[in-house]
């Protein structure tokens, strides 16, 4: 097994903006764009599947009886303190 660790969110958004940043220059070789183009549609990918489970994680609660529930603003509040 290798001790090959995912890169993190932050550093998937950094390569993806080198990406876009080589790309935006066009002084590259068409097959090193494409290249990069294909390898920043993943990373774009996972970055966004990151993002959803993160917004899963963040809407969702348990409930005292360990059920999970989404988690909403109370019905009928404005959510307006005077």
């Amino acid at each position: 097994m290798s001790e090959e660790t995912k890169p993190t969110f932050e550093e998937n958004l950094t390569t993806l903006e080198q990406i876009v940043a080589q790309l935006e220059q066009g002084d590259i070789p068409l097959e090193q764009a494409l290249a990069q183009f294909q390898k920043g549609v993943a990373l774009s990918k996972d970055l966004q599947t990151t993002l959803q489970d993160a917004e899963k994680t963040l809407t969702t609660m348990m409930s005292d009886d360990d059920q999970e529930v989404a988690f909403e603003t109370p019905q009928g509040g404005t959510g307006d303190a005077k």
